[in-house]
């Protein structure tokens, strides 16, 4: 399987799913990862505008969610039983694709913070555009891990994203919430970048585990590595909630929430549900598809995040912010466009391979 591209050597592995079946599967995966990269940074942000200021609480409920996943299995579990006359199994995961999703899970925990500390300082519109540069992190990773090829499509792709992150680090002080110093600002920008790099970091490395991990890559494996990323990512979390007396401070923070005490519960359900859309959908499009599937549909989600940040909170679109947007589009397109041309050529010379074939079978049987 070396010589298979990590997208073909999953679905090589994957036997058990059919191909109408993946790609159902595939936009499903793609509505929840629209849902969740959408929602997550709204509802996120609705915590923090009307006073909320617990970090580690807003990372925390990035993957609080897991339990739903949970009940899918058991779901599918029964579902199984129900369907088979022999015995069925009811953990899939082998020990060493254990370990190495609970690793993952460890590292998705510090991006949650590390994003949720962004969120609490930038406007959404900011954020979205700072994570828009994920996209050139994951290209950089997959090919480090999972020997992703390099275009000029998806070099010019990568540098458009990084002069665009650039545009808004040179005007930071047109964008900076009121009351919020230069240097909040500033620290809030770098933390978002850091997270858009170790998720771009994350998603190879599902990836990877994908290509290692030596069995069959069902959806309800896939699911059963969701589901312990999210709980290691959750009790990382949960540990710096405890070392930071969040749990002490949240029925406070409740009571002198802006929106009322019921509303403040409220939103951080609505919040959990949102992420746990997001990773669970993005990790779907990587056993569907491929890891840059998965950070091309997160960028491509740009405009949309952007436009409702700016309806829903009125936040400002300033001159660097359109140059921003332009420059990631561009290289959303320009990376598209490598992608198409790829596939084209594939398709060639695939239809020579075969056109070549079939002249070799009529030479032979017009020699016999």
């Amino acid at each position: 399987m070396d010589g298979l591209k990590p997208a073909e050597a999953i679905a090589t592995v994957a036997t058990k799913v059919s191909p109408s079946a993946k790609k159902a599967l595939l936009i499903l995966n793609c509505i929840l990862l629209g849902l969740g990269n959408c929602g997550g940074p709204l509802s996120m942000r609705l915590y923090f505008i009307h006073g909320g200021n617990r970090v580690w609480l807003s990372a925390f409920l990035e993957t609080a969610g897991w339990p739903f996943i949970l009940v899918v299995l058991i779901v599918l579990y029964v579902c199984r039983r129900c369907s088979s006359t022999t015995s069925v199994t009811v953990i899939h995961m082998r020990p060493r694709v254990f370990f190495a999703a609970a690793i993952i899970g460890v590292l998705t925990g510090l991006d949650d913070y590390l994003y949720a500390c962004g969120v609490a300082r930038l406007p959404v519109s900011t954020t979205s555009l700072i994570i828009a540069s994920q996209l050139g992190f994951t290209a950089l990773f997959a090919f480090l891990l999972v020997k992703q090829k390099f275009t000029p499509y998806s070099i010019n792709a990568v540098v458009l994203l990084t002069v665009g992150a650039a545009v808004l680090a040179l005007h930071t002080s047109s964008d900076r919430p009121n009351g919020e110093s230069k240097a909040v600002y500033l620290k809030g920008f770098f933390l978002t970048m850091a997270a858009a790099a170790l998720y771009g970091l994350v998603l190879p490395m599902v990836e990877l585990t994908y290509n290692k991990a030596k069995q069959a890559i069902t959806y309800t494996l896939v699911l059963e590595i969701q589901m312990v990323m999210c709980l290691f990512a959750t009790i990382f979390c949960t540990i710096g909630m405890i070392i930071n007396n969040d749990f002490k401070v949240i029925p406070r923070e409740a009571m002198s929430y802006s929106l009322g005490k019921t509303e403040f519960y409220i939103v951080l359900c609505i919040n959990a549900i949102f992420w746990q859309c997001f990773f669970l959908g993005a990790i779907g499009v990587v056993f569907c598809a491929s890891s840059m599937l998965s950070g091309i549909i997160i960028a491509v989600l740009l405009p949309v995040t952007e436009a409702l940040a700016v309806v829903f909170y009125k936040e400002q679109f300033k001159a660097e912010k359109g140059v921003a947007l332009v420059l990631s589009l561009w290289g959303f397109t320009s990376y598209f466009y490598g992608e198409y041309r790829s596939m084209k050529k594939m398709k060639n010379k695939t239809q020579s391979f075969d056109d070549e074939s079939m002249e070799l079978r009529e030479i032979n049987s017009s020699s016999i």
